[in-house]
């Protein structure tokens, strides 16, 4: 196995963390990467080495995910509450699950362009410098994209009804 081909399986796992935080779907989040591997692996002579290969493949999986949004117009989906496994004896594990449905939905709320970012460095794990580098724009509007999303989010969460009262 060549060193690229490492690099990219070592990076599959981020690759998928960040396709189905993009698709809210795993068959849709696997092919996805699987895109993005194949395509990774027929123009790895275009990745210029003195940089990280994470940034890079991030940045050909959001526009492959871009494209196919543009093509097929389709939106992600939410799972729905009913689908999510409940346990009436777990009440913390149902808070738990009422939050994280909560969050996905406020994320949903967000600018594409908000959304983007947050999830490049939230759940794609690179750093500024690099989310601004794969997304194609200056520091300081990845800066102001990621300070509005978080404001936005807090927005949200403090409208939403208190989840004690949810149980």
């Amino acid at each position: 196995m060549s060193e690229f081909q490492t690099l990219l399986k070592d990076c599959l796992p981020d690759l998928w963390r960040y396709a189905y935080s993009l698709t809210r779907d795993r068959a849709l989040a696997d092919d996805l990467t699987q895109d993005c591997a194949e395509r990774a692996l027929r123009k790895q002579s275009l990745w210029k080495q003195e940089g990280a290969l994470k940034p890079w493949l991030m940045k050909m999986l959001l526009n492959i995910y871009r494209n196919q949004l543009r093509t097929t117009s389709r939106r992600p989906q939410l799972v729905p509450m009913d689908d999510l496994n409940y346990d009436p004896a777990a009440p913390e594990a149902l808070e738990q699950k009422l939050a994280l449905s909560q969050t996905a939905s406020a994320m949903q709320k967000l600018p594409d362009d908000q959304r983007e970012a947050l999830l490049l460095v939230v759940l794609g794990g690179v750093s500024y410098k690099q989310a601004a580098d794969a997304l194609g724009i200056p520091l300081g509007t990845l800066m102001s994209r990621l300070g509005r999303a978080r404001a936005k989010l807090r927005e949200l969460a403090s409208d939403a009804p208190a989840l004690k009262g949810a149980v």
